[in-house]
């Protein structure tokens, strides 16, 4: 019975998160700060959310997750640039080697698949490493990524050091939502599945897993090839959002940047992901936008505020969060109706307690 209403709360929040992204596509501007945040919040909490499946509740460490954002990115635009525009695409690589087009859909589908069978191949050696061992080596699979699709040699199909443009893009926020919040639905799906149940044994003890005929190889490939098939398409709608895309983009600082969102909302909790990750940009890209501009009150200037200033406090912030904060936001817990209860219910006998000192 639990289960089930916490099903029924889990669609109302999201019919409820339905409506309002509609309203707000209807009412904000679609190039204003707010409309921004929230839509680097839709694809960067699907690939938080992925990553979370990898090192929150496989318990594998893993750092190549820009590389697979970028894969997913150039094979999303490589197979949807409109043939008549590949001309002007590739003109130093004479319109380039692939002379198709397909639709948009399919194109983020590519992406994922793409990813993953790059994932399967890397995962072959690399699973077989540990701890730190195992995110030193996807580091540098997301390094030699970014380096190789840059050679020149490739050009005719990555377009060398170039941009890639020309490829559908959206331009409201509806689009990255739902596609979002289909694929973190399905990552749920999969971490309540006799699946996810084997990789949180992994995660919890691998030789008490394996001791369960648990198969610890087939089901570490597994995980890694469904985080990265679903970073895969995080990267088509980063590539979307942005309208091009280019290798030099996808520095190490982004992967960085998403274990910092998953560890902030709490390793093995994906609605505290999905948290941290608007919490992230908000803050980072609109609330503290002000500490960049000069201040002045009367004629005395208030010292420090001036551009890059923010980034500062931003990290200060952030570092208190990670020191008092260790569990994250949610911890391993998720945002849902029984947790509630049983969060107002640890507070009431705290008050019921207190009254009886």
């Amino acid at each position: 019975m639990t289960k089930k209403k916490d099903l029924i709360f889990s669609l109302i929040l999201l019919a409820a998160a339905i409506v309002l992204v509609a309203v707000l596509d209807r009412t904000l501007p679609q190039t204003g700060i707010v409309m921004t945040v929230l839509k680097k919040g839709c694809i960067y909490s699907l690939v938080a959310v992925s990553m979370n499946l990898l090192n929150g509740f496989t318990g594998l460490f893993s750092l190549g997750q820009a590389g697979f954002m970028l894969i997913g990115g150039y094979t999303y635009a490589i197979l949807t640039i409109p043939v008549a525009d590949r001309a002007s695409v590739y003109q130093y690589f004479d319109g380039g080697i692939v002379q198709f087009s397909i639709p948009f859909w399919a194109g983020l589908i590519c992406a994922g698949l793409v990813s993953a069978a790059l994932a399967w191949l890397i995962g072959l050696p690399v699973l077989r490493l540990k701890s730190d061992y195992l995110a030193i080596a996807t580091l540098g699979f997301a390094e030699i990524m970014r380096a190789f699709f840059q050679w020149d040699t490739l050009g005719p199909l990555t377009n060398g050091s170039n941009m890639l443009r020309k490829y559908p893009s959206f331009s409201t926020l509806m689009f990255p939502f739902i596609v979002a919040a289909i694929c973190i639905a399905l990552i749920v799906m999969l971490i309540n599945s006799s699946f996810g149940r084997a990789f949180k044994a992994i995660r919890d003890d691998e030789v008490a897993a394996e001791a369960m005929g648990i198969n610890l190889a087939h089901h570490k490939r597994m995980s890694f090839c469904i985080s990265s098939f679903f970073a895969g398409v995080g990267g088509a709608l980063l590539a979307m959002y942005q309208t091009t895309i280019q290798a030099q983009a996808f520095k190490s600082n982004m992967t960085y940047e998403i274990l910092l969102i998953v560890v902030i909302g709490g390793l093995g909790s994906v609605t505290g992901s999905v948290l941290a990750t608007f919490l992230f940009y908000a803050a980072s890209e609109w609330w503290l936008r002000f500490l960049d501009s000069p201040m002045m009150i009367g004629d005395w200037q208030v010292p420090l505020l001036r551009s890059g200033f923010r980034k500062v406090v931003f990290s200060v912030v952030i570092m208190v969060i990670v020191l008092f904060a260790r569990q994250g936001i949610m911890g391993d817990h998720e945002f849902s109706l029984s947790g509630l209860i049983k969060l107002f219910r640890r507070k009431g006998k705290g008050a019921s307690a207190n009254e009886q000192v």
